[in-house]
């Protein structure tokens, strides 16, 4: 079955390649629920040394002041004896690195392609796997040694190094060690007071109870004679939940001779085996002991954290998925696909438009609000009393009588009071018109910002409500000039039968015809009000039926029926990039896609590795 391990490293890599390298973000974050083994020390503890011990190979960059200024993710492949050791960047796939002066190298341009030469730091890391029989399985993170002053680089800001970069170290370390999943290899040289060694003191801070971290003391060999540290290896100096491990580094001696590691472990072991000190600890001391616990412990971890970190995979996906759901697919180039979306979204916003009017969704009531109530009190409030007063219909009779008194009735004065009363139904016609035009306008924007797809599309939104309004102005010029019609026609010829009935009811009631003295007489005049009071009630009625459906026809059942079609002729006559234009996204949005997209992506190939892991077993 493969390692864990493997697996685990794997996922960081996808990790690194897709942006997720943990940190701050609005994003769900995979590298941080991963285990991992972190390596941290101070400047000069040896820690360098300690990571080519394992590896069993010269490899790191090495200098005076801060060299390691990126997280360097070493991932550890055990291969079969007699294959050859080599080396490979993820950000070089597939070039093999056999000589490892070369990876060096590498690690030194590519830190400074990402940070220049100024001496800067950077939290992306750089990931290096190397192949080779002389390894265990093993994942470590090195990172950048913690300092209280910028060594080696006095002043800092003369190479472009930040004031701060002593605290940017630390919060860099902070980040990676805080975390309940990281395993923390925390480096001190036994030649300096453990109690003022900076990895530790930063370790007992997030890790109180010593169980995530193990320590490794360095230098063993350069204590001064007559000391040991039995003490701190043995645990009652300094107790941790996991024995110490100590080890030999590199003398400088050795180093400048380029003494190969392998020969540098023969070393170490020929020194535990023979110190009188640390002899009895011997088989639990050194670089290779030290890999193989680590490596056992991580597989351990690991296998412990996997249905944790398979429900985080799961719940992220979901949330992922659900998330480019609403924000939608990205954009087509291509004219013709952009023109369908233009107009799919507009059948979308039309859709919810209807609804609204049709009753799915709230607001098309106010329109029969309108017709039930605000139309019927403004009737009701018209100033027939005023222009029908006694006073006025004697006014009005009398002038239009002019020098000549009418005969029999005076029916110029009739239809001069009917027209007058009649020109009042303008104003109520106008203002149901008026009123639906509003409530259409509210319902347009309101489908606007209820169609959730249109909502990437700032340009196509403020042209869909632009031409709603345009087509809503026209709509409302047809029902005014429809509305007024019917007031007009009903001005223009009046319902003679209504009059006719008038004089043959006053016959049944047994009165005589009027004699041309009381033509002026108080009561003549009352009586002309009152015929015309009961033939404009009439009207009203009339009219209080007739607007709603004038009103309905011309601006409802239109906005209904074509409300964007000047819009979609228009449309028609447009070039790619007036199209392209229209479905501009807020760019803002555009990078939440694109990251979403990306973070699905690493999250479904984590699943498939884990799966692939679990079937195996």
């Amino acid at each position: 079955m493969e390692s864990l391990i493997v697996t685990v490293n794997r996922i960081q890599r996808a990790c690194t390649v897709l942006g997720d390298h943990g940190g701050d973000t609005n994003l769900p974050t995979l590298w941080e629920a991963l285990p991992s083994v972190v390596v941290v020390g101070g400047q000069s503890s040896g820690k360098s040394s300690v990571l080519e011990s394992i590896v069993g190979r010269d490899f790191l960059p090495r200098g005076s002041g801060i060299v390691t200024r990126r997280p360097l993710v070493l991932q550890l492949h055990k291969t079969e004896r007699g294959l050859q050791e080599y080396g490979e960047f993820l950000h070089l796939p597939k070039k093999k690195f056999t000589d490892f002066s070369m990876v060096r190298k590498e690690i030194q341009d590519e830190t400074d392609r990402m940070t220049g030469k100024s001496k800067q730091i950077s939290p992306v890391p750089i990931h290096l796997s190397i192949y080779s029989p002389n390894v265990v399985n093993l994942t470590l993170i090195d990172l950048p040694g913690l300092t209280k002053v910028a060594v080696g680089i006095p002043p800092a800001f003369l190479l472009g190094q930040p004031e701060s970069i002593v605290q940017d170290i630390e919060i860099m370390v902070r980040s990676y060690v805080e975390k309940p999943n990281c395993i923390i290899l925390a480096i001190t040289p036994a030649n300096q007071d453990i109690a003022t060694s900076d990895a530790m003191k930063l370790s007992r801070e997030v890790d109180p109870t010593g169980e995530r971290t193990f320590g490794v003391l360095t230098k063993l060999d350069l204590m001064d004679k007559g000391t040991n540290a039995i003490d701190v290896l043995e645990g009652r100096a300094y107790p941790l939940q996991h024995p110490w491990v100590g080890i030999v580094n590199r003398s400088q001696a050795d180093i400048k001779k380029n003494v190969d590691m392998i020969a540098s472990r023969r070393k170490e072991r020929e020194f535990f085996a023979s110190s009188p000190d640390y002899g009895h600890l011997a088989s639990k001391m050194g670089s290779e002991y030290l890999a193989k616990v680590l490596s056992k412990h991580l597989e351990s971890v690991i296998r412990a954290r996997l249905p944790g970190i398979t429900s985080l995979i799961n719940k992220s996906i979901e949330e992922l998925e659900a998330e480019l759901s609403h924000l939608g697919r990205s954009v087509a180039v291509d004219a013709g696909a952009q023109l369908y979306t233009i107009l799919e979204l507009c059948r979308a916003f039309d859709r919810i438009f209807k609804e609204h009017l049709d009753g799915g969704r709230p607001g098309g009531d106010r329109i029969y609000g309108v017709f039930d109530h605000q139309l019927p009190a403004a009737l009701r409030k018209l100033p027939f009393d005023r222009h029908l007063s006694l006073q006025n219909v004697r006014k009005v009779v009398s002038e239009a009588d002019g020098y000549q008194p009418h005969l029999i009735a005076p029916e110029q004065g009739y239809r001069r009071l009917i027209d007058g009363a009649l020109n009042y139904f303008r104003g109520p016609a106008e203002a149901s018109v008026d009123a639906v035009h509003f409530l259409l306008k509210e319902l347009v924007r309101r489908s606007i910002a209820e169609t959730q797809e249109l909502k990437r599309f700032p340009t196509l939104q403020a042209e869909i409500a632009a031409a709603a309004s345009e087509a809503l102005e026209r709509f409302r010029e047809e029902s005014k000039k429809t509305t007024l019609r019917m007031v007009d026609m009903e001005s223009s010829y009046l319902t003679v039968d209504f009059f006719r009935k008038l004089p043959q009811e006053v016959e049944k009631g047994g009165n005589p015809t009027s004699s041309s003295a009381d033509r002026y007489a108080e009561s003549h005049f009352r009586k002309i009000g009152s015929n015309v009071y009961s033939y404009v009630g009439m009207v009203s009625d009339t009219l209080r039926n007739t607007i709603p459906k004038a009103v309905v026809y011309c601006q409802v059942r239109e906005a209904k029926q074509s409300l964007l079609d000047h819009f979609y002729i228009q449309l028609g006559k447009k070039e790619g990039k007036q199209l392209a234009q229209l479905l501009d996204e807020d760019p803002a949005l555009m990078e939440r896609r694109q990251q979403c997209v990306k973070r699905l992506e690493l999250y479904k190939s984590a699943r498939d590795e884990i799966d692939s892991v679990l079937w195996a077993r």
